[in-house]
């Protein structure tokens, strides 16, 4: 009887352990299932976000800074492929939510031309940034949210 009470104490043991990765397995892979469906979310709302930015830069970016985002040589800088654009999140939000005077060095290039405020709200702002900063060759996937505009004061 001992015999078949060490083998029924092995299966039970066995059993649990196997339930117990089950489980574990099951855990693993909701939390990616939830990571995915998160991340789609994010994608999607910045995908939405960078279309109405285009629509924002065709309307008041544009005209300085051209359809390539390449911008006016010695006169305004380029936002394609712009170092100041990617290390100064926060000064490029203040930048064209209050305007921008003095010089600023971009790419290793100096331009001192004044930009005056465009009069945008902070939703018009951020999705302006999110189109700016996934264009032209830019790729930032952190999202310039609203609220993170709102941060920025005068």
């Amino acid at each position: 009887m001992r015999k078949y009470l060490k083998r029924f104490f092995v299966i039970e043991i066995a059993i649990v352990i196997i339930s117990i990765s089950l489980v574990a397995q099951q855990e693993k892979s909701d939390t990616k299932y939830t990571l995915y469906s998160v991340s789609k979310i994010q994608d999607t709302k910045l995908s939405e976000s960078i279309a109405r930015g285009n629509e924002i830069y065709t309307d008041f970016c544009m005209q300085c800074h051209l359809p390539d985002g390449k911008g006016s040589p010695n006169v305004f800088p380029p936002l394609a492929g712009s170092d100041w654009l990617i290390n100064k999140r926060k000064e490029s939000i203040y930048s064209i939510k209050y305007g921008l005077n003095g010089p600023i060095k971009v790419n290793g290039k100096t331009y001192n031309s004044a930009m005056t405020s465009l009069g945008l709200e902070d939703e018009e702002i951020a999705d302006v940034m999110n189109y700016i900063m996934n264009s032209w060759g830019n790729t930032q996937k952190k999202m310039v949210t609203v609220e993170e505009v709102a941060r920025v004061k005068k």
